[in-house]
């Protein structure tokens, strides 16, 4: 077992209802077993034991009763378990920000999230509760077998832990070849959704079929990872079905010889050849749902390692006020071994509408992405009214910050629901009143629905898809910070025009970084700063 998982609040009081489920189930084994026994000992004398007749039946009902009820809670709990680890598995990769999210690593987590959360099922509806029952049950048959026969209990306790050391050897190496098949499945998921992010430049180079036959490689390789952890599970299988077989004709056989011989009673026989099975029924049964839960407990490794990874969630200092100015002291940023921004410094006043300017890859969006908080300076500081921005609450200070990048992401949902992204209460009149002011209301109210249209089946032209993107920062009139990066990019000329106008309209007044290739921005700064791995003012506002 995973004592990470343990440790979740949500596992532990599931843990308990198991414990109780499986107290409970141990008593109603051995009642069941005992009360037959009893009825089948008065049946050979010829008569009817109605006391035994109505606990075993009660033990038959309970048993079906309670199995039916850990059915349901196990799925319960399951459900509720998995969505708390994929509230923090997410919860952490936004602490992480998207720059973390480049490559492959968003089809890895989408892998990780998705299937690999999904993989626990079997660990906790089918091997977790079997852990309780194996841990309770053969210690209440052994107790009651102590009673009835002692000898029966010796052999049983002498037995029974090979099925379980036996499992262990087994379980060594399906716990690596599980690990090795999870490795190989997320290598595909990841691969698989950069391969479909650049499926356009991969066709216009004439080497989608390269790619083909990559996924088709890596997904060979996950086969084979599955078949050979297969072939290992069911020979396990086999293995312990055999040595409990065997476990139960050692104490089956002296009980016979002895009952024959008359040193022992029928009743007690009964006894210990209907609990012998019972006691061996769990371990066998926990060796079987154990490989069963390998995928899920790899994908929790790979869960809990994100988990730790990432920067702890703040309890930050309160905010300085809005009208705090923001600076920038001697900052790098690296990436790996590649230097991003080096020893930048910038002070931005409140109502500074600064420009950034200068050659691809020069660092401003970088620059964007370190107030935004979503990369760590390597070296020096981001401060907000003087306090270091690294030991604020990032979420209150995002909520201060409209931000307006490259290319907006569009949700599958309504145009409305994509406007509100920033002010999710924000009223139908708010969302209208920020398209207008942003023009996008013309071409959302010739959409077929309006502001109610579902973008996931209806596609927006680049123009249209940075005016929704302006209209979420119309929304959030009350930011006090305004970041657009390369707002114009891609755009025609009257598409250009139209969020210039709308840009410069909502700037009026606040403070705004620029990220600007193209003229036209540079109408709305005051100031305009050369960006090229470090920070150069440039007076008059010039662009390069």
């Amino acid at each position: 077992m995973d004592p990470r998982l343990l440790r979740l609040g949500p596992v532990r009081r599931y843990a308990a209802v198991l414990a109780g489920s499986a107290l409970l189930a141990a008593v109603l084994v051995v009642a069941q077993a005992v009360s037959l026994a009893t009825l089948l000992a008065a049946a050979a004398d010829g008569r009817l034991d109605r006391t035994a007749l109505v606990v075993f039946s009660a033990a038959v009902l309970l048993r079906a009763l309670q199995a039916g009820l850990l059915t349901a809670a196990t799925g319960r709990a399951a459900a509720g378990i998995k969505a708390h680890l994929r509230e923090r598995l997410l919860d952490a990769a936004a602490r992480r920000g998207p720059a973390w999210l480049t490559g492959t690593r968003a089809g890895e987590l989408a892998t990780l999230a998705g299937r690999g959360v999904d993989g626990l099922d079997g660990y906790l509806t089918g091997y977790l509760p079997q852990v309780f029952l194996a841990a309770f049950v053969p210690l209440a048959i052994l107790g009651w077998l102590a009673r009835t026969d002692f000898a029966s209990a010796v052999v049983v306790a002498l037995t029974l832990p090979l099925i379980p050391v036996l499992g262990v050897l087994v379980g060594k190496s399906t716990g690596a070849r599980t690990q090795r098949q999870w490795a190989q499945l997320r290598r595909l998921g990841g691969h698989f959704l950069d391969t479909v992010r650049g499926l356009p430049t991969l066709r216009a180079f004439g080497r989608e079929l390269d790619q083909v036959r990559r996924v088709r490689e890596t997904a060979e390789a996950y086969r084979s990872a599955t078949m050979r952890t297969l072939r290992l599970a069911f020979l396990s299988a086999l293995v312990l079905e055999l040595v409990a077989t065997v476990s139960v004709a050692l104490v089956a056989v002296p009980v016979g010889m002895r009952l024959l011989h008359g040193g022992l009673t029928l009743s007690a026989a009964l006894v210990v050849l209907l609990l012998a099975p019972e006691a061996y029924l769990p371990l066998r049964a926990l060796g079987t749902k154990f490989h069963a839960s390998q995928e899920g407990l790899a994908a929790s490794a790979e869960i809990f390692r994100a988990l730790l990874d990432a920067p702890p969630a703040t309890t930050a200092p309160r905010l300085p006020p809005p009208d705090a100015g923001l600076v920038l002291e001697r900052v790098e940023v690296r990436y790996g071994d590649v230097v991003a921004l080096r020893d930048a410094s910038l002070e931005v006043a409140p109502g500074d509408r600064v420009a950034l300017v200068g050659p691809s890859g020069g660092g401003k969006s970088t620059l964007l992405s370190l107030i935004l908080g979503f990369t760590a300076p390597t070296a020096g500081r981001v401060l907000v009214g003087g306090a270091d921005l690294a030991t604020l609450d990032l979420a209150a200070w995002r909520a201060r910050l409209a931000w307006m990048p490259q290319r907006p992401h569009l949700f599958a949902g309504t145009v409305a629901d994509n406007i509100r992204l920033g002010a999710p209460g924000a009223p139908l009149d708010a969302v209208v009143a920020a398209a207008v002011a942003a023009e996008a209301d013309g071409f959302v109210r010739a959409l077929p629905a309006g502001y109610d249209t579902d973008l996931a089946a209806h596609g927006l032209s680049s123009g249209q898809r940075q005016r929704l993107a302006m209209a979420r920062a119309w929304l959030r009139r009350d930011a006090a910070l305004l970041l657009f990066d390369e707002p114009t990019a891609r755009l025609d000329p009257a598409s250009e025009a139209a969020v210039v106008a709308s840009a410069a309209r909502l700037a009026a007044g606040r403070t705004a970084l620029l990220v600007a290739h193209r003229p036209a921005l540079l109408t709305i700064a005051t100031r305009t700063v050369a960006v090229d791995g470090t920070l150069t003012e440039l007076r008059p506002a010039v662009i390069a």
